[in-house]
């Protein structure tokens, strides 16, 4: 690929990044998407092969395509995706992939958007790329000296692969109580988390949780403080794989270890348990690196955000971010991050015409 430009580049071809192509496309703006992946289907491709559609979270239709009625029993590894896939293919936006974002620069009035695959300018940038890349994964001491099996969230396939081991399983939010269920029932597991864990006892209901959650992120986002976890606002909720976990005896938590040796972790009360893996489920963060030569973060580490734009940059949008980061968030963010890019560079339009030659006035710039 050679280097191209375009009004508005959005970064991330999942659910963010489609329904921000929906909107540009309906208001006839040139743009392109960038998408790492090589195929439909964002992060959802790589979740780990018991997730079944009965246990995800809710997926929002995209704007345009209703999905289609989807098995409770299959994969969602494999069902969304090819509703993605199928949304592709009936608006048919512009996506290049495997097309990798390696940094996002100031170049005057334009931005420039570094590749492994050539470079953009454009006016405009739509961040769609989520938190899937970004996995965090803790450091303890000793933890290179391990003799064991360690994997994150991100890499982990299926239970089958712990049958009759010892496994800590370190987390606190909504992965972790799937994991720690399933890989119980093929393994001895040890639940670790940083802090007690905080189930919801006055009658969990979605909708109201979903829209207590958005005001208290948006917030944060607005604040310019760094978000936490999705547990971290709504607490847990006894869903099924909970209860069941419970029901065998498997949702006992232990304070965090303090080091890891050889042969296992060393208890907060000084004794050694032997384990034979360590699962790391311990989120992820948005995967903004790429935005860093923008210098966007603040001294706390967090990006000040005004809905989807960022507060000091009115060229640079994330959707997927903060309060949008659920499936019907990412959906209402792309509209509106499409709907405030038209208006700045309606706007930018007409000032550079207003300070056109023969008008009198100064020529309009965006930036000293």
């Amino acid at each position: 690929m050679t280097d191209g430009s375009a009004t508005v580049v959005v970064i991330g071809g999942g659910q963010s990044g489609l329904s921000a192509a929906y909107h540009l496309q309906r208001r006839g703006l040139d743009f392109v998407v960038l998408d790492a992946a090589p195929a439909p289907g964002g992060a959802w491709q790589h979740r780990w092969e018991s997730l079944r559609m009965a246990t995800v979270n809710g997926i929002f239709d995209l704007p345009g395509l209703a999905k289609p009625p989807l098995d409770e029993a299959e994969p969602s590894r494999t069902a969304v995706p090819r509703y993605f896939a199928e949304f592709e293919r009936a608006f048919a936006p512009p996506i290049l992939r495997p097309v990798r974002v390696t940094a996002v620069r100031r170049a005057g009035p334009d931005l420039v958007v570094e590749t492994d695959r050539g470079r953009w300018t454009t006016r405009a940038v739509i961040n769609a790329t989520g938190t899937w890349t970004n996995p965090v994964r803790p450091h303890y001491p000793g933890q290179e000296t391990f003799r064991g099996l360690q994997l994150h969230t991100s890499d982990y396939v299926s239970a089958g692969q712990f049958a009759g081991l010892r496994v800590a399983v370190v987390g606190g939010g909504i992965s972790a109580l799937q994991l720690l269920e399933e890989i119980s029932r093929v393994a001895k597991t040890f639940w670790y988390t940083r802090r007690e864990p905080y189930f919801r006892t006055d009658g969990f209901e979605p909708e109201v949780a979903g829209r207590e959650t958005i005001a208290k992120v948006m917030a944060d986002v607005e604040a310019g403080r760094p978000t936490g976890s999705v547990v971290s606002y709504t607490g847990l909720a006894w869903t099924s794989y909970a209860l069941e976990a419970k029901r065998r005896g498997v949702l006992e938590r232990r304070p965090m270890f303090t080091a890891i040796e050889p042969l296992g972790v060393r208890e907060a009360d000084g004794t050694l348990t032997t384990v034979d893996a360590i699962v790391w489920a311990t989120g992820f963060k948005a995967a903004l690196a790429h935005l860093d030569p923008l210098g966007l973060r603040n001294e706390a580490g967090g990006i000040r955000v005004i809905g989807t734009q960022v507060a000091d940059e009115p060229r640079v949008h994330l959707v997927g971010f903060g309060p949008s980061q659920s499936t019907v968030g990412a959906n209402r963010a792309g509209r509106e991050a499409v709907s405030a890019i038209a208006r700045h560079l309606s706007r930018v339009d007409e000032a550079s015409a207003a300070a056109a030659p023969g008008t009198g006035q100064e020529p309009f710039r965006l930036w000293p």
